[in-house]
């Protein structure tokens, strides 16, 4: 015990003599949750619309109203043709453009059905698609404004009243995308920075020739292992600490749950990432390659965790890979606590997977450990 207590102190006292590490373990974490939270959005906004309006009639100019009235739409210009929009959607000046008829007040004042051409530039297919929800919303909205206004009658019945649905939105009311992102973020902060440290670790001693020294020592390679990594663990709470109290002050991120099952749960978490970022230095002989070997894997993890990607839309052989990716279960875990007031029985089946791949790795990493030396 003496002897873990003495790596575990001098791995301390060399982490906060480096000055250099100490602001690449606190503060790009701190940064990097304030800038990617704000940039990493699912709200379409500042679309740039173009109108080609042959009708130039009030109905018309009342439906451009409606789209210059709207928040998501940072600029909407007029022109005299719609081949000029076209040329506008081809530079990249514009994202939507909309052709009015040139019949479309008589259109509509006679009760005949009428159409508006739209063109969206669809090279984000999801962007495109949201883009022409919203066109479309507004384009329903004024439809109905002119059934009202113009009394229409179909069969000389008045048309039916429309069926009215309000919805009620659980665990993020608003809407607000950075309560959705912030939790996610913060998963992928405590991996990242406890795996690179732990996976370099150890390489750094191999490449100061001071790791043979140690094995040739009477310290036990459980009690090296254990000295070595368990300071990462402890800035890997101290990381979460701090996230949460970003996302709770600044982002007013919702915290429903037990905070104590979320540190219960990050503590068996970081084992499971020290772990990995011990099998990793056991196959790497520099910190370049630990560094290289280490991104590839968060790469995957990232992409593969929910966080920008809903799981459920992905291939059948994706969602079958997600289940080997651990951060995916940290990820559905501090939403389903924070956001819906997740407890322990709820959480259960995230935790045991966890449990199992701490096991199974920390084995591996300890067994690859003891081959190598």
């Amino acid at each position: 015990m003496k002897t873990i207590l003495f790596i575990i102190q001098k791995e301390f006292k060399q982490i906060f003599r480096d000055k250099s590490m100490l602001r690449l373990i606190f503060i790009l974490p701190i940064l990097q949750l304030l800038i990617l939270s704000n940039a990493a959005t699912f709200d379409v906004k500042n679309i740039r619309v173009t109108i080609a309006d042959y009708s130039n009639s009030s109905s018309s100019r009342a439906l451009i109203d409606k789209l210059n009235a709207n928040a998501y739409f940072s600029e909407v210009q007029s022109v005299s043709h719609t081949q000029e929009g076209i040329e506008q959607l081809n530079r990249g000046k514009t994202d939507v453009v909309i052709e009015i008829p040139n019949q479309f007040e008589k259109q509509l004042q006679n009760g005949n059905t009428t159409q508006i051409q739209v063109l969206i530039n669809a090279i984000d297919g999801a962007t495109a698609g949201v883009q022409n929800v919203y066109i479309t919303q507004i384009v329903q909205l004024f439809n109905q404004n002119i059934q009202v206004e113009n009394k229409h009658v179909v069969n000389e019945q008045i048309l039916p009243n429309r069926i009215e649905t309000i919805p009620s939105f659980w665990y993020n009311a608003t809407l607000n995308y950075k309560t959705f992102m912030v939790p996610g973020i913060l998963v992928l902060l405590v991996t990242m920075v406890t795996l690179f440290l732990s996976a370099m670790n150890i390489v750094k001693e191999k490449e100061l020739g001071t790791l043979e020294q140690i094995n040739v020592t009477p310290i036990k390679k459980h009690q090296f292992i254990i000295g070595k990594l368990f300071p990462f663990w402890v800035l890997g709470l101290i990381i979460l600490t701090i996230g949460l109290l970003i996302a709770k002050v600044v982002f007013n991120v919702p915290m429903l749950g037990n905070i104590l099952l979320v540190y219960f749960f990050t503590a068996v978490y970081l084992l499971l990432i020290l772990g990995f970022g011990l099998f990793i230095s056991n196959h790497t002989e520099t910190q370049q390659q630990a560094m290289f070997i280490a991104w590839f894997f968060m790469v995957i993890f990232i992409l593969m965790s929910g966080l920008f990607t809903p799981i459920e839309s992905m291939p059948k052989w994706a969602q079958n890979v997600t289940l080997l990716n651990p951060i995916r279960y940290f990820v559905e875990f501090i939403r389903m606590v924070l956001l819906k007031g997740a407890g322990l029985q709820e959480v259960l089946p995230n935790l045991g997977i966890i449990v199992f791949f701490a096991f199974a790795v920390n084995g591996l990493a300890v067994w690859s450990y003891k081959k190598a030396n």
